[in-house]
């Protein structure tokens, strides 16, 4: 009897610690997924007003996509936000935010020549506002740490919405997208491994491939009445062409579809440990080093073979090879020093001032 109590009392415990392994192995496998989605998005941007294919994909990528690579996002932070560790990875992100707006900008200049692109280190230069929204929610949530979850989600949908209203450019210091994006950062950050063993049965998987095909079929039909711009998070209602009092309620609604598209996309990904797995820890090295290829791509003459289903097809599919690729550890070993900078150099300048401040004041 005593060896059955004990074994009874392990048992809650062990599948906590199962589920928070599937929850590991569920996040990294949406991580790759979310990467793969981002590429593709990218590479066929400059093809989604003249292939109506291409745009019904791309504004099907754009209601999910976003929302939950900040999700994902907000669900790893929880290991690494206070302390040493989470200085340390901030100031990481301080320097890859750095080192690529300056590369970026310095290939936009000499080589991609791309007009309408505003050049400063206030205005992320495209896919690198994700970097300086990152900084932000983890101060913001933070300084929110006291807070009740149910509190921070709440707060952090009304700043969302709010920011909208704000008679500013929404792309300084990527000041639309960080208060857009906030909430599914925080419901990342509070999501249990749990709830994904619970959740997500077959039935409710055949039911989600069921609600993605139909928002698929509905980007189709009704996409290009939808301004992409409300996906992008960026821009403010002004910006958008809202002035209207109760433009917020359009922001509500963007994210009632972004919550139900994401939802359905959540249930698609597996559970288990493969080979994708062990890609979503490199998903990084993608998100930086993607956009050198698809800026490469636009100033090439490629786009202007691409006009059949089958070469357009064959862009979505490279796209999707290219992250395979640029997730292999070799990648890493050979950028691991832009990608990921060392920091130990800044924790030492910092000390050095702490010590001198400490002597001044002393005196």
């Amino acid at each position: 009897m005593r060896i059955a109590r004990v074994a009874t009392q392990k048992e809650p415990q062990d599948m906590n610690r199962l589920n928070a392994w599937k929850g590991e192995y569920y996040f990294l496998n949406l991580r790759f997924l979310l990467i793969v989605c981002v590429f593709v998005g990218n590479a066929i941007e400059p093809l989604v007003y003249r292939m109506p294919g291409l745009h019904a994909l791309y504004v099907w990528i754009f209601t999910f996509h976003m929302p939950l690579f900040v999700f994902a996002t907000g669900y790893f932070a929880r290991h690494n936000r206070f302390g040493e560790s989470g200085r340390r990875l901030m100031l990481q992100i301080a320097l890859q935010y750095v080192i690529f707006q300056s590369l970026y900008s310095v290939l936009d200049l000499t080589l991609f020549k791309v007009a309408g692109i505003h050049h400063s280190f206030f205005v992320p230069y495209l896919l690198l506002w994700f970097l300086a929204s990152h900084l932000f929610w983890r101060l913001i949530t933070i300084l929110m740490r006291k807070w009740p979850p149910l509190l921070q989600l709440a707060v952090s949908t009304l700043l969302g919405i709010a920011i909208g209203y704000a008679n500013v450019d929404g792309t300084w210091f990527s000041l639309s997208r960080t208060f857009v994006y906030l909430p599914f950062f925080v419901a990342g950050l509070h999501f249990s491994a749990d709830l994904v063993v619970k959740i997500f049965t077959s039935k409710i998987r055949y039911a989600a491939l069921s609600v993605s095909a139909v928002l698929l079929a509905a980007a189709a039909v009704w996409g290009n009445h939808l301004p992409v711009g409300w996906l992008y998070g960026s821009m403010t209602y002004s910006q958008l062409g809202q002035y209207t009092w109760y433009a917020g309620l359009l922001r509500l609604g963007m994210y009632a579809l972004q919550l139900c598209a994401s939802a359905a996309f959540l249930s698609l990904v597996p559970m288990r440990e493969c080979r994708m797995t062990d890609w979503g820890r490199r998903t990084l090295y993608v998100f930086l080093l993607h956009g050198l290829i698809v800026r490469f791509a636009a100033v090439s003459p490629l786009y202007a073979y691409i006009h059949t289903p089958l070469s357009a097809a064959s862009l979505v599919l490279s796209a999707a090879l290219l992250t395979v690729l640029l997730c292999q550890p070799a990648i890493r070993r050979i950028t691991s020093p832009v990608i990921e900078p060392p920091v130990e150099w800044l924790f030492s300048l910092t000390r050095r001032f702490r010590t001198v401040h400490g002597v001044r004041m002393t005196k």
